[in-house]
């Protein structure tokens, strides 16, 4: 996927975000044709619970999609084909961040990679201090959309993604 530096950036995490922490009640069928994906040898029984369907739904967000997952580099090796998602940049984590008190340790490193640009980030883990220091110290718009992590990503949550981009668009 190009990076457009006109268009917003979506930060996407993987686990309790396009891996919820409860099974899905509506269960997909892996990427293999049915085999549950944990049954490929890669170990990870959670994978079962990613959706194929989230990366179309991803992909139709008017927003340039990054991987802010400590999936790292594995993100685009494991859970991007299974989505049938591209190569995704990826946010490289710092080795020893101190975070800010109350505010989660993510939030200054996918503040920073934004790098003044207007951006969304889905994560199970953002609180009302994470938002209060990324408005504080970013320049830009940006929307933290924490995910309920039972539930992973939900048309909800997608809604008001697409809402808060055309808003940005509007305003020009």
């Amino acid at each position: 996927m190009q990076a457009d530096a006109t268009q917003p950036l979506i930060f996407v995490d993987i686990d309790g975000v396009l891996i919820p922490f409860r099974a899905r009640k509506a269960r997909t069928r892996g990427s293999n044709g049915g085999v549950p994906d944990a049954a490929d040898g890669l170990g990870n029984p959670l994978l079962d619970r990613l959706d194929p369907a989230d990366g179309e739904r991803l992909l139709a967000l008017r927003g340039e999609l990054v991987w802010a997952s400590t999936w790292a580099a594995e993100a685009n090796e494991v859970v991007a084909p299974r989505l049938g998602l591209p190569a995704l940049r990826v946010v490289d984590w710092p080795e020893e961040e101190e975070p800010r008190h109350g505010v989660h340790w993510k939030t200054a490193p996918v503040t920073r990679w934004a790098v003044g640009r207007p951006f969304v980030w889905l994560d199970d883990e953002t609180t009302d201090a994470d938002r209060r220091w990324v408005a504080a110290n970013h320049p830009q718009p940006a929307l933290l959309r924490r995910v309920d992590p039972y539930q992973g990503l939900t048309d909800a949550d997608l809604a008001a993604v697409r809402h808060w981009l055309e808003q940005r668009e509007r305003a020009g």
